[in-house]
């Protein structure tokens, strides 16, 4: 992969792109995003930021399952390995019941990834240290507009992935 080359994933919508990092005697600068990245939302919109937030997830936890229904998720981890697992459950989409895995972070895949909404998504670190994500949302945070479903749930079954025996080995990454 090359910096800014966009590639799509069996999600529609969901895309990733891998990120510059300039490496310098004191450590090194890892960039995120710029007004003329070439991700761009549904309808060739450019990407608008309502809110930027960090989210930490320490080895052995499990954050599953969450969808948005008007906020469109850019995650990068600069810290850490992830393992994250996106499926399309939206009705009217081509890609419903497609199922991606990913492993991404700064060791592994440096990337930005894009999760529209309507994605269910859930993710563990992976590795012995924890994983730091940065999210950069479209809308400023709205408690009621996201939907959870833990992943302990019976209803969660709906999604084929099991969190008990987590398999990323064939993962993209």
């Amino acid at each position: 992969m090359s910096e800014g080359q966009v590639h799509a994933t069996d999600i529609i919508g969901v895309e990733y792109m891998e990120l510059d990092m300039k490496e310098t005697p004191g450590g090194a600068v890892l960039h995120m995003l710029r007004p003329d990245l070439p991700i761009t939302l549904p309808g060739g919109d450019r990407m608008q930021v309502g809110e930027v937030y960090f989210s930490e997830v320490l080895p052995g936890h499990v954050k599953a399952w969450k969808r948005h229904t008007r906020q469109t998720q850019h995650f990068c981890v600069p810290c850490g390995t992830l393992g994250i697992v996106l499926y399309d459950a939206r009705p009217d989409s081509l890609s419903n019941g497609a199922l991606v895995r990913l492993v991404i972070g700064r060791e592994t895949r440096y990337v930005l990834l894009r999760i529209p909404k309507g994605i269910w998504y859930g993710f563990t670190a992976l590795g012995q240290g924890p994983a730091l994500i940065c999210n950069a949302v479209d809308i400023p945070h709205d408690p009621a507009e996201g939907e959870r479903l833990e992943w302990t749930d019976e209803k969660a079954g709906l999604i084929p992935f099991d969190w008990k025996s987590p398999d990323f080995s064939g993962a993209a990454s």
